[in-house]
């Protein structure tokens, strides 16, 4: 962990442009989640196909991809990378310091409001609002690691991500029952059933393979980042 190369991503994250998605995304949740807590339906279906669809479905991706993204491909198009691959660390230390960043600003932006949306709709009844808590942070870290990944090895991480978690996550990982198994989403399911209860949640994933799955993602596509930065810069040397 370096704290220049943190400051300046923290700062480059927070810049006006990407800060105001990062605001409107759980903004949009959390209204969503006020106007339907009124409702007078089957509170707990409402609260997971809120929660589940949209939040971990559809929001906690383009979360991920906006920030998993921002942390470096905005520098990589840029070329002011060059200035950073300039300094005598390692590549992998970068790496890890963009991704911590990253997770830390997808959790903020992420499980914080799915926590508050949560316990709007049915406050902490069968442990819902806690289990798509946790489940937002697994999966959070999952995405970041993921997206950051893209963002070094092409040029059109944006377009890419967003293939991947409209198309893949809210769209095939929600209704095609044999890619559930490659989903993150499902994935962060299956951790929010553990924590809530069975009957609470269902998840289509068992807890055995989502857990080995979510860690052999976010550790390759960390240590995949790395092997391509280093090559970033052997190709800038040449």
């Amino acid at each position: 962990m370096n704290p220049t190369v943190a400051r300046l991503t923290l700062r480059g994250l927070l810049g006006r442009r990407r800060s105001i998605l990062l605001l409107v995304v759980p903004a949009l949740l959390l209204l969503v989640s006020a106007i339907a807590s009124g409702s007078s339906g089957d509170k707990h279906d409402l609260t997971v196909k809120i929660l589940g669809q949209l939040g971990l479905g559809t929001l906690l991706p383009i979360l991920g991809l906006v920030v998993g993204t921002g942390a470096i491909a905005t520098e990589i198009d840029d070329g002011s990378i060059v200035y950073l691959l300039a300094k005598p660390l390692p590549r992998w230390k970068i790496i890890t310091t963009k991704l911590v960043v990253a997770v830390g600003t997808t959790w903020v932006f992420s499980a914080i409001p799915i926590l508050l949306a949560g316990l709007l709709l049915y406050g902490t009844q069968d442990g819902l609002a806690l289990g798509y808590t946790v489940a937002a942070l697994v999966a959070g870290a999952a995405y970041s690691a993921l997206f950051l990944l893209l963002g070094v090895v092409t040029r059109h991480a944006v377009v890419a991500g967003l293939v991947y978690a409209l198309i893949w996550e809210s769209l095939i990982g929600n209704f095609v029952k044999g890619a559930k198994t490659l989903s993150v989403q499902q994935w962060g399911l299956s951790v929010a059933e553990a924590v809530a209860g069975k009957g609470a949640i269902t998840a289509d994933v068992a807890l055995g393979v989502a857990v080995p799955l979510l860690l052999v993602l976010t550790v390759a596509a960390t240590v995949l980042a790395s092997v391509r930065l280093a090559g970033l810069t052997l190709a800038a040397e040449e």
